[in-house]
């Protein structure tokens, strides 16, 4: 099945442990001076043990595990952490709504919002209305955002606010660089957040590809910083325009300078950058 798992990069990992006695669940341990996920029945999938780890080092992922199996569980957690560690695990999963027959669900979001998973994670659409000549000035200061999520991890393909849009691809630094983000690029368009450098990009042009599936989106605009690894943004969207097979999308790229001046930009009408 496709569900929630734990995910531990093991090159952010410093061994601190924190993450271990975190989990209710006994599902890490250290090996060799690294967490690891000992067996995947024992993860929830809620991700709480992520909020204690210091370095990033834990994210979740949605992939291909066994079910988590309350029952296994605590047969584990009585044989490794005895009776107080049980009394934890009854606690938490009190707590998280988890037994063997409250399972979380496939893409909860892992942070323990029992009445439908994070808000972070809930789809929201408002939109907001064009700027007129009279009306520019009002707006200058207003978020041109009328969408929610934004991250490219948890988009999804479909979402009403890509229909009939362009699609805003754009760099995390960038709106902090420049006042002229909201301004020039996201109002009425389609918007997706993403660092080529310090995210985990896995997926990401295959996530991108089947957005731009969407025949009623006409173009896609990249708007990053000028910095050589902020281009790895851009080659992420070329190789999600190859693989929609679309040959009809508008793409263009604009580069921010680190002062928050636009840069340079280049169009390239054919389906490709």
């Amino acid at each position: 099945m496709q569900r929630n798992i734990i995910h531990i990069d093991e090159s952010k990992c410093n061994g601190c442990g924190q993450c271990i006695t975190a989990c209710a669940e006994g599902a890490l341990q250290l090996v060799n001076g690294k967490a690891k996920l000992v067996k995947e029945v024992f993860c929830d999938g809620l991700g709480l043990c992520m909020g204690e780890c210091p370095t990033g080092a834990l994210t979740v992922e949605v992939r291909a595990a066994p079910a988590f199996d309350y029952e296994q569980t605590k047969i584990h957690v009585l044989a490794e952490r005895g009776e107080d560690g049980f009394q934890q695990l009854k606690t938490a999963a009190r707590k998280n709504g988890v037994s063997a027959k409250s399972l979380p669900a496939p893409g909860h979001s892992g942070c323990g919002d029992r009445r439908g998973g994070c808000p972070g994670m809930k789809m929201r659409f408002v939109p907001k209305p064009a700027v007129v000549a009279d009306a520019a000035t009002a707006l200058a200061d207003r978020s041109g955002l009328a969408q929610w999520p934004v991250q490219i991890h948890l988009v999804q393909p479909g979402a009403p606010f890509f229909h009939g849009r362009e699609l805003l691809v754009l760099s995390t630094c960038a709106p902090v660089a420049s006042a002229e983000i909201h301004k020039q690029f996201i109002r009425g368009r389609g918007v997706v957040v993403g660092c080529p450098k310090l995210d985990r990009t896995e997926g990401y042009a295959e996530k991108l590809a089947a957005i731009l599936k969407d025949k009623s989106i006409p173009g896609v605009l990249v708007v990053r910083m000028e910095l050589p690894c902020c281009g790895g943004l851009t080659a992420i969207v070329r190789e999600a325009v190859r693989q929609s097979g679309r040959r009809d999308l508008r793409v263009e790229e604009i580069q921010i300078g680190l002062d928050g001046t636009i840069k340079t930009q280049a169009r390239n009408k054919s389906g490709g950058l």
